[in-house]
């Protein structure tokens, strides 16, 4: 029964993701990413070095010449399960970015630069596991906005936020949320938005998740509480189209500081 259960949910995501990339030009006409964002579990210790390694000189290096990028690399400061890094891969499809790891495995220079993380024994692993998710950006924000000149040699720090919705009707409802003025307020609150993204494929669905930048935690601190008092933002939380019931009902919020091999 899960079996056909998971199979089921699958072939639906496979159905979406394909019908979202035939129509992922926005009415702006400009066309609309997606991302896979990857989290590798580690424990303290070599693996931290092994993978910030594996990023540096192969994983990051194939993707660029795969036409992909700019490419995220971060370590979790704040959230569940530490030690762990985050990759945030874009791409022009859903398709391009289900293939990577097909690719990947056809590029010799990548398994030469590769061969000590794929290579490690079962003694003594690269990583614990790998979990991936696929994500759309929304139309009204379809492209990775950089916050920062590349290489920025500053200190930076980004909040990465998913919130999860009781029902498919109440997820379509928070993403409208943001297409009716949520991004205008994230704007005049002086933030420093990098993605939005509809999940298509990954685990507690329904969700969306959006990463934001700051130079530090008082910044983040601050630009919250300008956000939270924003009259707009009060206005457009009662509006009944919002406020009927919790549209969100799970909040994960996860800190992240760029390793140094991040192109973002």
């Amino acid at each position: 029964m899960y079996r056909r259960h998971f199979l089921t949910g699958a072939m639906a995501a496979t159905a979406v993701a394909a019908a979202t990339d035939a129509g992922a030009e926005t009415r702006t006409g400009q066309r609309r990413e997606f991302y896979q964002i990857r989290r590798y579990g580690l424990r303290s210790g070599t693996q931290l070095k092994l993978t910030a390694d594996y990023f540096s000189a192969a994983l990051i290096p194939a993707l660029v010449r795969m036409g992909t990028g700019p490419i995220g690399a971060f370590r979790l400061d704040f959230g569940p399960e530490t030690p762990a890094y985050y990759l945030l891969i874009p791409g022009p499809s859903s398709g391009s970015l289900a293939e990577l790891d097909l690719r990947l495995r056809e590029d010799e220079e990548f398994l030469r630069a590769a061969a000590p993380f794929w290579n490690a024994p079962a003694t003594e692993p690269a990583f614990e596991r790998i979990e991936a998710s696929m994500l759309a950006a929304f139309h009204g924000w379809p492209r990775l906005t950089p916050p920062y000149p590349v290489p920025a040699k500053g200190k930076r720090i980004f909040q990465l936020r998913t919130y999860e919705s009781p029902s498919d009707r109440d997820h379509v409802r928070k993403v409208e949320m943001f297409h009716s003025g949520e991004f205008e307020i994230f704007k005049s609150a002086g933030f420093r938005p990098v993605f939005f993204g509809d999940t298509l494929v990954g685990p507690r669905m329904p969700n969306l998740t959006y990463m934001l930048a700051f130079t530090d935690m008082a910044e983040l601190e601050s630009k919250w509480d300008v956000f939270r008092n924003d009259p707009a933002w009060k206005k457009l939380s009662a509006d009944s189209r919002f406020a009927f019931e919790p549209i969100v009902d799970n909040i994960t919020n996860l800190v992240l500081s760029p390793l140094d091999c991040s192109q973002i």
